[in-house]
């Protein structure tokens, strides 16, 4: 669909249960439609790289992926797949009409404020809530398709695309960014090829394995039960990683949060139901990913503040990604550092 027939679906179409709102929410890839009781969710026709929602088969097979990775962790959130007709240039989810135009992903609507990136903002996350949630990502984890054939140093390849954003960022926040972004690179380089054994080790043993790929506060739901969400449908090589990779993007956004206790409680908790840190080397790997993880919210800023639309929301995107590199530059450091002190023994 475009985006003028989104507005009509809003402004006149038919949807499968009254309701009197429609709020609409855009991101880059999506258009979600809350409703009363139920969200709809629209990809828009798009292709990128990583991404490729540029045909209407493509659209209702990816809607269909969704659905079906992410009840795996799902109860009864995520419904169904609805065609969206069109008759007379009035737009129906599901039901029928004289042409099909695209496909809507219906999930049953949840609390907003029991999100858990609201709930920290609040100081509302319990022990409890960290224990419950931990629990939760570890049985998953145990439980979901082991990946054995994997490039174990792609991630390298990932980290050092922030280098990508060193012109941009040189001329919008200082000269010396080149050369913080030049250093973090060179400590991952470093680390990865020293590594390459322990990750080829762990991928013979059953440590990568078909994740959610983006866990992190803003997709998990405290109910008071653990609910995550929107996981990663689109690209199967950004959610079939190391369980280190996945758990590290949560416990990283847990200490942007300012919240390290959480993140300790949480990997500590997690590593009991399933130990997948077992010596002082994948600690230093788990550092890692976390680096990696602040080092991709980095971009994402980057990338936000070259499209933003005003000198507002730039400077937010600025902001946030000053924040990262600077959690990014934390992480690699205490991995120089324990990587000098080991050649000093």
């Amino acid at each position: 669909m475009r985006r003028d027939q989104i507005d009509r679906l809003l402004s006149e179409g038919k949807f499968p249960k009254v309701t009197e709102l429609r709020q609409l929410v855009e991101t880059h890839i999506s258009w979600v439609i809350l409703c009363d009781r139920f969200v709809y969710k629209i990809k828009r026709p798009i292709k990128y790289s990583f991404l490729d929602f540029s045909t209407l088969e493509l659209r209702k097979h990816f809607c269909e992926r969704e659905l079906e990775l992410n009840q795996r962790m799902s109860t009864d959130m995520y419904q169904e797949v609805l065609p969206i007709y069109e008759s007379n240039e009035v737009y129906t989810i599901g039901g029928d009409g004289d042409a099909l135009v695209d496909y809507a992903l219906k999930m049953r609507k949840l609390d907003s404020q029991r999100q858990m990136d609201v709930l920290v903002a609040k100081n509302k996350v319990s022990t409890a809530d960290i224990k419950n949630l931990a629990q939760r990502i570890a049985i998953f984890h145990k439980t979901t398709n082991i990946i054995f054939k994997k490039n174990v140093l792609d991630v390298k390849e990932k980290f050092n695309a922030l280098s990508e954003e060193k012109e941009f960022l040189t001329e919008h926040l200082n000269e010396n960014i080149g050369n913080r972004i030049d250093i973090a690179i060179q400590i991952s380089n470093a680390f990865l090829d020293q590594n390459k054994a322990l990750l080829d080790e762990r991928l013979k043993n059953g440590f990568f394995r078909d994740c959610h790929g983006d866990l992190h506060t803003r997709n998990i739901f405290l109910l008071p039960e653990p609910q995550p969400f929107d996981c990663i449908e689109f690209n199967d090589d950004y959610r079939q990683i190391d369980v280190l990779n996945e758990v590290a993007f949560l416990c990283m956004d847990l200490d942007a949060w300012g919240r390290k206790d959480l993140s300790d409680m949480f990997i500590e908790q997690y590593n009991k139901v399933f130990p997948t840190i077992r010596n002082e080397a994948e600690y230093q790997l788990f550092v890692y990913f976390k680096s990696y993880r602040a080092n991709v919210r980095a971009k994402v800023n980057s990338l936000r503040a070259k499209s933003a639309s005003d000198k507002a929301s730039k400077m937010r995107a600025l902001a946030e990604l000053e924040k990262y590199l600077k959690l990014m530059e934390s992480y690699v450091e205490l991995l120089r550092r324990t990587a000098l002190t080991h050649l000093n023994r």
